[in-house]
């Protein structure tokens, strides 16, 4: 259980103390807000920092004016977020308002949760304008017994496809993949028969990188069909490892892996490095967020003045059917917990900062910058960055997205207006995957079991779907690590979600 986490079952904590960012404070207040600044309210921060620098706190000076607030932000580099989370939560050293690393970081901190040591916010949110606005649905797929102690990032249901070099592809006179064995031919093609045409044999099919949910693996289980996170067979719910087509899945990577067509560090790549290979040419193929075409595209660009990339959705497996799984309309979440905010004064004061944040005007801060500098609103009454200098606006506002709340239907944000077609192209498809959707059938449902011991079993079945695809394991090595999983809890999980399921229906 979380309360009874201790900094040495977190890890080494020298190691995470000193991955404590410094906090990117903010310069002096211009003047004519100095003589608010006696009665502002100081409010602690702890957000994920998915860029390699810190911001310089331009944004974060206008976000305090915008919300009579003095902020103390603790950026933590996204690859050592949960270890600094746990650590600062077993020492009882939490912010006042934490960011969590995503979706999955929530069940285990449901304990904790239900031990109270996280405020309850639900019964707060209709006090204000803008919480209030927040989307039931969504705030309950958040709730632990059905109260609510979180606030939530709004997210598209599912973002997910490829991506490809279009070039190669027209070199090789190949045309868009509309199945399972098209991207497998794709990925041959673009490795072996020099897609570049120069007349080396230097580049693969896909990059991938070491997540088994937002990397590649779980979007290409979606086309074989497989479940998301949990599914039906035999009248009973049952893990997405436990059907055929997740198999079907590892062996379409396996090949992959065998042949040379996908990276060959893949198991222990960052999204970075990931990233790179599509980038500098040695890679062609990309599964994942499709919304990451446009920074791809501008990056490839500055060494390559003649790439082109598509975007594509709804491959399916020969015969089968159209789906790609979703999200339960939420990326993370941020709680608030009672070791640093002492009564409810003080939570409705962390609150009215929220509340704040969710404004037109702070939203589109946040998420596009100071108007006129770092975007204009176009004809449409979108967002258009091509004024700003490339790179100005990854550097300057790009890490103030983590601190978002709600979505544009909520907080009135600008979408987004992009001069790259293919950009559009890919956020029409976005939209179209909410067509085909498979959901999650155990996101409002609750397991003990899992919560407690969830991110370990997990770990087990990850571990296995690695070595299965490096060819380290076989089906019956696979299905013993499965037996072990439900050995160490697995079945009670199964249990628990499927007693929770029926008392539903």
């Amino acid at each position: 259980m979380m309360k009874k986490l201790n900094a040495c079952k977190l890890g080494c904590l020298a190691l995470a103390m000193l991955l404590l960012m410094s906090c990117g404070k903010s310069s002096a207040p211009s003047s004519n807000m100095n003589d608010q600044t006696a009665d502002r309210f100081e409010l602690t921060i702890m957000a994920n920092l998915h860029t390699k620098e810190v911001p310089d706190g331009k944004i974060e000076t206008i976000i305090e004016e915008l919300t009579n607030t003095e902020i103390t932000i603790q950026w933590v580099p996204d690859g050592h977020y949960e270890e600094k989370l746990k650590t600062a939560f077993a020492m009882g050293t939490l912010p006042q308002a934490v960011y969590l690393k995503n979706q999955g970081s929530l069940a285990m901190f449901k304990d904790a949760i239900r031990d109270d040591q996280f405020w309850e916010v639900g019964p707060y949110l209709t006090e204000f304008e803008n919480l209030s606005k927040l989307k039931l649905n969504v705030l309950q797929n958040t709730s632990v017994d059905g109260r609510i102690y979180s606030l939530y990032q709004g997210r598209s249901l599912s973002r997910q496809g490829v991506i490809y070099r279009k070039d190669w592809a027209d070199h090789l006179e190949l045309q868009e993949p509309k199945t399972t064995e098209d991207l497998f031919e794709m990925a041959r093609l673009f490795t072996d028969n020099d897609p570049d045409q120069n007349g080396m044999n230097d580049t693969i099919g896909l990059a991938d990188r070491s997540d088994l949910v937002y990397g590649a693996f779980k979007t290409v289980s979606s086309y074989f069909g497989t479940p998301n996170n949990w599914g039906l067979k035999n009248g009973q719910l049952l893990p997405e490892f436990m059907f055929e087509e997740y198999i079907d899945t590892m062996d379409f990577f396996h090949e992959l892996y065998q042949n040379g067509y996908i990276n060959q560090s893949f198991p222990v790549a960052s999204k970075t490095n990931q990233l790179a290979l599509i980038k500098n040419g040695t890679a062609g193929i990309y599964i994942g967020s499709m919304g990451d075409v446009l920074s791809l595209y501008n990056d490839a660009l500055a060494l390559n003045p003649d790439v082109e990339f598509a975007v594509t959705n709804r491959i399916v497996k020969p015969d089968g059917k159209e789906g790609i799984w979703s999200i339960p309309g939420y990326g993370t979440v941020v709680l608030f917990p009672k070791t640093a905010i002492k009564d409810e004064a003080e939570l409705r004061k962390v609150l009215s900062f929220f509340d704040k944040l969710m404004t037109h005007e702070a939203s589109n801060l946040i998420t596009w910058g100071i108007e006129g500098e770092h975007y204009r609103v176009s004809a449409e009454q979108r967002a258009d960055t091509s004024i700003a200098p490339y790179g100005v606006k990854d550097r300057e506002v790009k890490p103030y997205e983590a601190l978002e709340i709600g979505e544009p239907g909520t907080n009135g944000r600008y979408e987004g207006d992009f001069d790259y077609e293919v950009k559009e192209r890919a956020d029409e498809l976005v939209k179209d995957n909410e067509q085909v959707l498979i959901d999650d059938p155990t996101a409002p449902l609750d397991s003990k079991t899992n919560n407690e011991k969830g991110i370990g079993l997990q770990n087990m079945i990850d571990d296995a779907t690695y070595l299965y695809i490096l060819g380290e394991i076989d089906e019956a090595g696979f299905q013993k690590a499965v037996k072990s999983w439900e050995k160490q809890g697995g079945q009670q999980v199964i249990t628990e979600f499927n007693e929770a399921w029926m008392n539903k229906r």
